[in-house]
Order: C-alpha cells, then sequence, then structure tokens
C-alpha cells in the first residue's frame, strides 16, 4: 500500500492561459487527489498536492505532457513534510 505524501510542484513554460489550471484539476480529481494549483504573476504555477504517491506520479506524468496546448519547461518537485487537509483539489487565485 502506497503512503499518502504532499509535494509543492512549481512550473516553468507556456501554462497560463492555455486552460492549465482546468486541466490539472481535472485530472487531479479524477486520481482522488487533494490540494490545489494558481496561476503565478511571474508566468509559472504553483501546485500542492497530496494523495497516494502512485497515483501523484500519474498526475505528474499527465500535467508535463507534450501533446497539448500547454508546453512545460521546467517542473520542480519538493516533498512537503506538513500534511495538509485539503477537502479536494481546486484552483486558487493569486
Amino acid at each position: 500500500m502506497n503512503k499518502i505524501k504532499g509535494y509543492h510542484i512549481l512550473v516553468k513554460g507556456h501554462v497560463q492561459g492555455v486552460g492549465y489550471r482546468f486541466y490539472c484539476r481535472e485530472k487531479a480529481n479524477k486520481l482522488g487527489l487533494k490540494g490545489y494549483v494558481m496561476n503565478l504573476p511571474d508566468g509559472d504555477v504553483e501546485i500542492e498536492v497530496y494523495g497516494d504517491t502512485e497515483k501523484i506520479k500519474e498526475f505528474i506524468s499527465e500535467i508535463t505532457r507534450k501533446d497539448m496546448s500547454f508546453s512545460v519547461f521546467d517542473i520542480t518537485i519538493e516533498e512537503l513534510t506538513e500534511e495538509k487537509n485539503y477537502k479536494d483539489f481546486n484552483i486558487r487565485f493569486y
């Protein structure tokens, strides 16, 4: 059985104005993950995601696909030590 973990993800690329946050929310909800996705003022996208480690790997694979309207140039993933109790996965506004 996989452990529930949390990750802070910073996504760089052409990820604003292309439906990226909605795509992330759809994929996370489909996988039963919790957290949020948010556009940052510098054009990057911030994600905090909690859930089963295998589901999170699948989520990261989906949000970095090459055949979509968005283009991910770089992704930074840090494991979170503090657990937050998100009810679901949604879009936050900066």
